[in-house]
């Protein structure tokens, strides 16, 4: 039987991966310009000085590794030393108290998603995805034969869910809604009367939230940053988040799924035995990074997470004057959290470009420059830029972005 054979209903648009197209932009470099190559594609700023991880934080490993006590298998949901450390760290923005039953161990927040959708698949079943969203989402409803529906997020109102059409979209056989706050790919950061909105219009539905919160608590404009389980007294919450982002290791693949549902009202014995079957088939982190999460959760100073804060706010604000300077790319919202920005290319004022696919292409050819289409997130003739990047690189890159604009604008 051929692979292709096993879901014949994925599209190409369900199996669009990031690193898929980020990997085909850099193979369209000319390696011979002369110029270094300059990414602001990929969420990931671990190669950069400015933003490494603290030394307690890799002390942690160290000890727990030196320590031999952990060659050995973990238990499959996760050490339990580990699961109860993970509870507390999130119960303390939660007006209730998880416990260490509530969370399962995962091999990054990507592995949570896969976690969470095969759990609510079902013949003929539906999930409600934002659009632009990560398409990782997508990609795995495919493999679950999980029907997409996409609610928009809104540009000119800070890209809020839209809620009527959530509504519209909803009917009997659908399991789920998605959001991701801080947002990945827009940047935005949602308030505690929409999170409240939200919930509510879940409630109503009779439907489940997946709040993937992997970007969790890296806010830096004037929202803080509010967790959806806060919620789960009004609807059940199925919090997705991981050590990635905030502690910047994202190689160290360790995430969590995680049941904010104080109410009981999901927590049925038999989903509950149907997660823990599943996570017996799993391969979840390394035995000695799962040993050091009680330390680095409890040990790490609020001075490193306020320093990571700051350069984010500052490389966002550079991203925002230098994109001002360019001639076909409009910024419709100015970034509040995470690591990038959704910006519009202005299509009608672009001579010899076809789309933003096409625009990527070009610009990886002449300019050494990687930037992701919209249509990887789903919005065409958008672009997502990184600026989770050092800020000489980012200057220098958005540098290059305007010339490009410059070189294929109409009248200039």
């Amino acid at each position: 039987m051929e692979i292709g054979a096993v879901n014949p209903e994925m599209n190409t648009a369900s199996t669009i991966t990031i690193k898929g197209i980020l990997s085909l932009l850099v193979q369209n470099v000319d390696e011979n310009n002369g110029r270094r190559l300059i990414s602001l594609g990929m969420g990931d700023p671990s190669a950069y000085s400015c933003f490494h991880t603290t030394r307690a934080t890799q002390q942690a490993v160290v000890d727990s590794l030196q320590s031999e006590k952990f060659n050995g298998y973990a238990p499959t949901s996760g050490l339990p030393q580990t699961r109860r450390s993970i509870a507390e760290y999130l119960s303390r923005d939660l007006p209730y108290k998880l416990t260490s039953d509530d969370v399962f161990v995962t091999s990054g927040c990507t592995q949570a998603i896969d976690v969470a959708l095969m759990m609510l698949a079902r013949p003929g079943a539906n999930i409600l995805l934002p659009r632009p969203g990560f398409p990782i989402y997508e990609l795995c409803s495919a493999f679950r034969n999980l029907e997409v529906r996409h609610f928009n997020l809104l540009p000119q109102q800070g890209w809020e869910v839209d809620l009527d059409a959530i509504e519209t979209l909803a009917d009997k056989n659908t399991v789920a809604l998605v959001i991701i706050n801080p947002g990945n790919p827009c940047g935005n950061v949602y308030s505690y009367q929409h999170l409240k909105k939200i919930a509510e219009m879940a409630e109503k539905l009779g439907i489940l939230v997946i709040a993937d919160e992997v970007y969790g608590h890296l806010a830096f404009g004037s929202k803080p940053f509010v967790p959806m389980a806060v919620f789960g007294s009004t609807v059940p919450v199925l919090t997705l988040g991981s050590l990635s982002k905030r502690w910047i290791v994202p190689g160290w693949r360790l995430g969590w799924f995680v049941t904010g549902d104080p109410s009981g009202m999901f927590k049925n014995p038999k989903a509950i035995e149907r997660i823990k079957k599943y996570f017996d088939i799993l391969g979840g982190p390394a035995t000695f990074i799962q040993a050091a999460v009680p330390q680095i959760l409890e040990s790490t100073d609020e001075v490193f997470f306020k320093k990571t804060i700051n350069i984010l706010k500052q490389t966002s604000e550079i991203c925002c004057r230098k994109i001002k300077e360019v001639p076909c790319i409009t910024c419709t919202h100015k970034p509040e959290g995470s690591m990038a920005m959704m910006v519009r290319l202005n299509m009608e004022l672009l001579e010899d470009i076809s789309d933003d696919i096409d625009f990527c292409f070009k610009l990886a050819k002449e300019e050494s420059l990687i930037i992701l289409p919209g249509t990887a997130v789903g919005l065409k003739n958008w672009l997502r830029i990184t600026f989770a990047v050092d800020p000489s690189f980012l200057e220098e890159g958005l540098g290059r972005l305007k010339s490009f604009c410059e070189r294929h604008t109409l009248g200039l």
